[in-house]
């Protein structure tokens, strides 16, 4: 949807909107604005990486572990102690 609004934008809109955002957020907040920008495209980018690693690679679950028969019972605290 995105490519199809730029598609019908000329340079002249382009320029403007540029002039635009350029009087509202100022020459110095820009590119704090841009830097944000960045940060969430990589970190979206780097969620749906991880979303095709689990769709790929599914969870192994490990064996559960068995109770130790060598070991005595912990004593408990109502056993009187001898």
């Amino acid at each position: 949807m995105l490519l199809s609004i730029l598609l019908f934008l000329g340079s002249e809109d382009i320029i403007l909107i540029a002039v635009v955002v350029l009087l509202l957020f100022g020459g110095k907040k820009i590119p704090e604005l841009m830097k944000g920008l960045g940060k969430g495209v990589k970190s979206f980018k780097d969620g749906m990486e991880g979303i095709d690693n689990e769709l790929k690679n599914p969870l192994k679950q490990e064996p559960a572990k068995e109770p130790e028969k060598d070991k005595p019972p912990e004593k408990t605290v109502n056993e009187p102690s001898p």
